[in-house]
């Protein structure tokens, strides 16, 4: 129980008393998916109390940004001015890195956070899929924290450090009960397929532009995996 909290004591800002040791996490970084059901089920519950598609979408984005303290999100926008930086992978590194705002992380926020918004208006049921797009993003932050090679040290290469390849089983076995969810086996089985291939396109984009991955590239996949996911939802 003391990794549970410490990981929900990092993934949210939860009211969860005593800080527990951070290490308690990190040396089992693939029981991160048990914070997607968290977060997840606490944004359902309050999505299937409002009738209206639209506004349930925006309350169903704008819940988990606030329940996981827009951690993951703040990556997601240093992860776009380094994707969007010209020149050399210094000067993306740096960009990624540094304590501004640029145009590449407003234009990625943005794309991301419409691609969730408008995916969720019509996927056949709300509270299911923000479940299930948050377990896999969440899947997607082991399986990153597990295969990604640092660029540099940090929370990521701290976390690293810990992982063992063995750990993306558990992490994966911890996504199977979202095919006892109300949605087609099939939907679930694509979800977890793109999230999967987001995995294999952020560690391989993040190797060529960045030399490796970092807690932003990490926290950047949370976010784009959970759009990927809520828009094959949709599609279907």
């Amino acid at each position: 129980m003391k990794s549970v909290i410490a990981l929900l004591q990092f993934c949210t800002p939860l009211p969860l008393g005593r800080p527990v040791e951070f290490e308690q996490f990190a040396r089992r970084s693939y029981l991160y998916p048990l914070a997607g059901y968290v977060i997840g089920g606490i944004a359902a519950g309050i999505v299937s109390l409002i009738a209206s598609p639209v506004v349930g979408a925006a309350v169903a984005v704008a819940a988990v940004l606030v329940l996981s303290g827009c951690n993951h999100f703040d990556g997601l926008l240093d992860f776009g001015d380094g994707l969007m930086a010209h020149g050399s992978r210094e000067k993306r590194v740096a960009a990624m890195t540094d304590r501004t705002t640029g145009a590449g992380a407003l234009a990625t926020g943005i794309v991301v956070t419409l691609i969730a918004f408008a995916g969720l208006q019509t996927v056949a049921y709300l509270p299911a899929a923000i479940l299930t797009a948050e377990v896999c993003a969440k899947v997607a932050m082991s399986y990153l924290t597990t295969l990604g090679v640092p660029f540099r040290e940090g929370i990521h290469s701290y976390l690293h450090g810990f992982a063992r390849p063995w750990f993306l089983v558990p992490a994966t076995l911890l996504a199977l009960p979202l095919f006892l969810l109300p949605i087609p086996g099939v939907s679930v089985a694509l979800a977890l397929s793109v999230t999967v291939i987001i995995v294999a396109l952020m560690l391989s984009l993040s190797r060529h532009l960045f030399g490796g991955v970092n807690g932003d590239v990490v926290g950047a996949t949370n976010d784009i995996t959970r759009a990927g996911v809520i828009l094959i939802l949709a599609l279907l």
